[in-house]
């Protein structure tokens, strides 16, 4: 991993900073699964996520060039978002993230109930 090409330290450096954080990773794959969404039909594909941040999130997706803002000038108004090539190879690097997930899951959420009973023992 080289230094000096930039504001990173190392590709991993710069592909976590594109993808960083919790929504857009399940923004990528419903995209990827989803193909061409609509604003609607891509809140409805990643539960949880509040309109303002999947907003905040697509514009930034978009302005890394990552997600394809398409506007139809028509009324109502029609937008729909969909992967750019480099999104598309984004979510293939991810995909084996993925099946690590899935893989180890439940191993996963047994660690996340006993931290959350031992906070409860505590008293936290």
């Amino acid at each position: 991993m080289a230094k000096g090409k930039g504001p990173y330290a190392c590709g991993l450096d710069a592909a976590v900073d594109v993808v960083g954080g919790k929504w857009k990773p399940l923004i990528l794959w419903a995209l990827y699964a989803g193909g061409t969404l609509r604003f609607g039909e891509l809140r409805r594909h990643v539960p949880g996520v509040s309109e303002k941040m999947l907003i905040q999130q697509l514009r930034e997706m978009e302005t890394d060039g990552i997600v394809h803002r398409e506007v139809y000038r028509e009324v109502p108004p029609k937008v729909e978002y969909s992967l750019t090539d480099l999104g598309q190879s984004l979510n293939r690097a991810l995909e084996p993230l993925g099946l690590w997930g899935d893989a180890n899951m439940a191993h996963l959420v047994a660690n996340q109930e006993a931290k959350a009973a031992a906070a409860v023992a505590r008293g936290a």
